[in-house]
């Protein structure tokens, strides 16, 4: 019985993570209508430093060494801080919830790249067929969107998030696989907090609409995305090669813009629907035969 609930929970895991991080972007639209994008990220990680705090004294897991502290904080800054305050700042600047998915949507072309060389990973030639079919569909997906007045620098901002997660998926990976988890996200929080509080006071007006809306979207976001969809992508990042984690970034763009058309009315129309299928062909060719991570 364990063995099919452990079968199932890794069949699962893969469309629970993409269902969750594709809210992050809604979300982030409905807190940064209250808040300062940096300021309203303080305080999410503030919450959640709180939360894993909690988790650790109840479940109280072995704590990393000095060298492994370091590795988590970085990873958290690129992970954390670096990632989510690209896609926060280009949300603030009127980017559409779907197309501040784009960029960092291109993730896997980025992560089979330096995975190759970096991790060792070899990416088939059916793994970069559907790698760029995913291209292809996120294109497809947000084609023709505005991009109009402060967007530009929506772009530079997302694309900044696109480097960071790469890299801290990577660098996750590589330095913090034999890190615990629990404990190893509580330094990593920590260490964001102090980023972007930092950030805060040299950068903003430190602005904060205490909103029915603010509060819910807040407490969701702090939950369960910095919590449920982080744990989640770590487990997979232990348990599955890079490139297809990574693959799975590919989905988060078309689920996002359909919730953004159900939400804010963002359009949805044919070729994006289009865009939809080819990213989920992407994804399975992606990770079709590939190796699992024990």
């Amino acid at each position: 019985m364990t063995q099919n609930f452990d079968k199932f929970a890794a069949r699962a895991a893969p469309a629970i993570f993409v269902l969750l991080w594709s809210t992050g972007f809604i979300g982030t639209k409905y807190v940064v209508n209250n808040a300062d994008p940096l300021t309203y990220l303080a305080i999410r990680m503030a919450i959640v430093v709180m939360l894993m705090a909690i988790i650790c004294a109840i479940t109280r897991p072995a704590w990393p060494n000095r060298v492994e502290i370091g590795h988590s904080a970085v990873a958290g800054i690129l992970v954390h801080g670096i990632y989510l305050g690209g896609t926060a700042v280009a949300i603030s600047l009127s980017i559409p919830a779907g197309l501040s998915a784009l960029i960092p949507g291109l993730q896997p072309i980025l992560t089979s790249t330096i995975a190759n060389r970096w991790l060792g990973e070899r990416v088939t030639a059916m793994q970069w067929g559907g790698l760029l079919t995913g291209l292809a569909g996120v294109a497809l997906i947000l084609h023709d969107r505005p991009m109009s007045g402060q967007a530009g620098w929506g772009w530079i901002a997302s694309a900044i998030s696109l480097v960071s997660i790469t890299l801290g998926t990577l660098y996750q990976r590589r330095y913090c696989s034999r890190i615990d988890w629990r404990s190893g996200n509580l330094v990593q929080y920590v260490a964001v907090t102090v980023f972007f509080t930092i950030g805060a006071f040299l950068f903003e007006a430190r602005v904060v609409h205490w909103t029915t809306e603010f509060i819910l979207a807040l407490a969701w976001l702090a939950v369960a995305l910095s919590i449920g969809s982080i744990g989640l992508l770590y487990w997979l990042i232990r348990h599955q090669a890079a490139t297809s984690v990574a693959s799975l970034f590919y989905l988060v763009p078309a689920v996002t813009s359909l919730m953004a058309f159900v939400l804010f009315d963002e359009r949805l129309d044919a070729v994006a629907i289009a865009g939809m299928i080819a990213c989920a062909a992407a994804v399975l060719l992606v990770n079709r035969n590939a190796p699992a991570k024990s």
